[in-house]
């Protein structure tokens, strides 16, 4: 299959060892062309394609930024099988609508009690920040709870049945008794497997 798409000179040069996380952003690319994309790319599981209205965001993940997505996954099994929850790991698969002209791979994502089309609950991990805003490819998914992790700490948004877009909460919806903030203090990649240990004792019950 051929992909033709034109990047411009000035985009392609962003793609250094300088930058963390490489981002190339394109304007006008259509729904078709976004399709054959994934079905070209999809088994690179380091990169990330963010579409949202003839916009596609392309962003390769950093070492980094996997550490950290997979420890955050860890603690939230752990606090699940702990809690008695039934939570269905969604991983990075992509999710999209062309009805809403949205698609995206999170970092991470659960489904809670069954496998649902979209999960319930998608988790990214910001390194670098800029690009498309996922809040609104989110909404057009109308994924539930949104959680980012960035600068070593937590913001968590639901989406609002009373207005457009996403709102900020101080706590999980979807996960009432867990703490945030401990959750937050057990985020440790460097000592990942003491950690997840750690957490599963402070929770215990």
């Amino acid at each position: 299959m051929k992909i033709t798409l034109d990047i411009p000179q000035a985009e392609l040069e962003k793609i250094s060892p300088a930058v963390i996380e490489p981002r190339i952003t394109l304007a006008g690319v259509s729904w078709q062309q976004y399709e054959n994309l994934i079905a070209t790319l999809s088994p690179r599981p380091r990169l990330r394609m963010t579409y949202l209205e003839e916009t596609l965001e392309l962003m390769t993940i950093s070492p980094e930024h996997e550490m950290i997505k997979t420890m955050i996954a860890r603690l939230l099994y752990a606090y699940a099988d702990e809690m008695n929850i039934d939570l269905f790991s969604c991983g990075s698969a992509t999710y999209r609508r062309e009805a809403a002209a949205k698609g995206l791979e999170p970092d991470e994502s659960y489904s809670i009690a069954t496998r649902k089309e979209m999960p319930d609950l998608a988790i990214e991990v910001v390194i670098t920040s800029g690009g498309i805003d996922k809040l609104k490819v989110y909404q057009g998914l109308k994924v539930p709870e949104v959680w980012f992790w960035q600068s070593g700490k937590f913001s968590l948004f639901r989406l609002s049945g009373s207005v457009p877009g996403y709102e900020p909460i101080s706590s999980s919806e979807l996960f009432p008794e867990l703490d945030i903030e401990l959750l937050t203090s057990y985020v440790k990649p460097e000592e990942e497997p003491q950690s997840v240990r750690a957490f599963r004792q402070a929770i215990g019950r």
